[in-house]
């Protein structure tokens, strides 16, 4: 018998309008057309389903329509794999969008809650196409079998962002001089961590001077200078490390 904690073998949908006291549930259209036509599971079969708030279920399949599969949901797990701690990254959007959605498929498989975009003095990019980067982040969400969806929210301008009051421990993680600590080496584990990551050409320094008065502590990932997005993976992979107890 299939249960929670053995379901590796199991497709897994993101289904964010399920509820725990559900008996019964219809996939959505193109979520009924690809367990139907491309995967081609049929009734009888069992998959799983995440509500992207940690809400895990256990599910087989009684009509297998096209358009409206119907399961009976057979087993529930809230707070499934939950994390011990919070990680909001800040950044920067490359020029090469290709980039930014690398960087959410592995942050998302890494371990992150909350993704903001920022515009910085040296962005190449101004803009991003939200919607895309959600299709992104879900879609690393059912690779990585995570009941977790990140938030992404919209981009935002640097000095906005910065101007939040987070209750959290905030970081900004810059190439320029000056006394910076590794970040695994002054958060704790379990501690809440907002991270600020740069553009291709860092933060200006006016950026750096305002985010350490708004409360930012600089940290530095390494001695090789990484691209943002691996910079900003690398503080990922340092916090889940942090918290792997």
């Amino acid at each position: 018998m299939t249960t929670m904690n053995n379901l590796g073998d199991l497709h897994l949908f993101y289904t964010p309008d399920i509820q725990p006291q559900h008996k019964a549930f219809i996939l959505s259209e193109e979520e009924s057309k690809h367990a139907v036509r491309v995967l081609r599971l049929s009734v009888g079969q069992q998959l799983q389903l995440a509500d992207g708030n940690g809400g895990y279920y256990r599910a087989v399949i009684t009509d297998a329509h096209p358009k409206r599969t119907v399961l009976e949901i057979l087993e529930v797990s809230l707070a499934h794999g939950k994390r011990p701690y919070h990680l909001h990254m800040a950044i920067a959007p490359t020029k090469s969008i290709d980039r930014v959605e690398w960087f959410l498929e592995k942050a998302t498989e890494v371990g992150v809650d909350e993704i903001t975009p920022i515009i910085c003095d040296h962005s190449e990019r101004k803009e991003v196409k939200l919607e895309r980067l959600r299709k992104v982040v879900a879609a690393a969400m059912k690779q990585s079998l995570s009941a977790y969806l990140p938030k992404v929210n919209p981009a935002i301008r640097f000095d906005d962002f910065i101007g939040h009051d987070f209750s959290a421990r905030r970081f900004i993680a810059h190439c320029a001089e000056g006394e910076k600590e590794y970040l695994g080496n002054t958060l704790q584990p379990e501690e809440p961590a907002v991270v600020l990551i740069g553009p291709e050409g860092d933060f200006s320094v006016a950026e750096i001077q305002r985010a350490t008065q708004a409360g930012y502590t600089g940290v530095t990932l390494g001695n090789t200078r990484l691209r943002s997005e691996t910079a900003a993976l690398v503080a990922c992979a340092e916090v889940a490390i942090l918290n792997r107890g």
